[in-house]
């Protein structure tokens, strides 16, 4: 699993079997694997928790690999040794294999920086309104003060006595 968004990038996750004995628990972690043979048939749970970052949400990528890949040649099971052309098809499937992860990886790492480009972009606009907003009031304030300054007061002189 791998944390992609949301606070410091970390989460607690829990595997229990189906008699519910815990297999894996780790807390606050970013990312991590866990391998492990089932001992028995039966539902296995697993449970990332959030508990202790209650104001973030978190976006976590897992992936479950079960079981071992068919083999490439149903007959790569027997005792003599493989032609140079299925040798080469062997290893051309481990290299995309390898591939098919490297990809993966380069997702989860687009979907964080996409993420962290949103959310500045999402910043900059509210800030880019709220400057917007006070340069307008303070051009109107400014035009009123230069407006004060031309105005001719009428004052009204009064004679006393004559």
């Amino acid at each position: 699993f791998q944390v992609i968004t949301g606070g410091h990038y970390d989460v607690d996750c829990r595997l229990e079997d189906p008699d519910g004995l815990v297999l894996y628990k780790e807390m606050k972690k970013q990312y991590d694997s866990f391998t492990f043979t089932a001992s028995r048939n039966g539902t296995y749970k697993f449970c990332f928790s959030n508990e202790f970052s209650t104001f973030t949400h978190k976006t976590v990528y897992f992936d479950f690999q079960v079981g071992e890949d068919p083999p490439l040649f149903p007959s790569e099971n027997r005792v003599t040794a493989l032609t140079q052309m299925e040798s080469a098809c062997v290893s051309i499937h481990e290299a995309l294999k390898s591939v098919i992860d490297y990809q993966t990886h380069f997702r989860l790492r687009e979907a964080q920086g996409r993420s962290r480009a949103e959310d500045l972009n999402t910043r900059v606009a509210y800030w880019s309104i709220g400057e917007a907003i006070i340069l307008l009031v303070v051009s109107i304030g400014q035009v009123f003060l230069l407006k004060s300054f031309f105005s001719d007061k009428r004052t009204t002189t009064t004679r006393v006595g004559s």
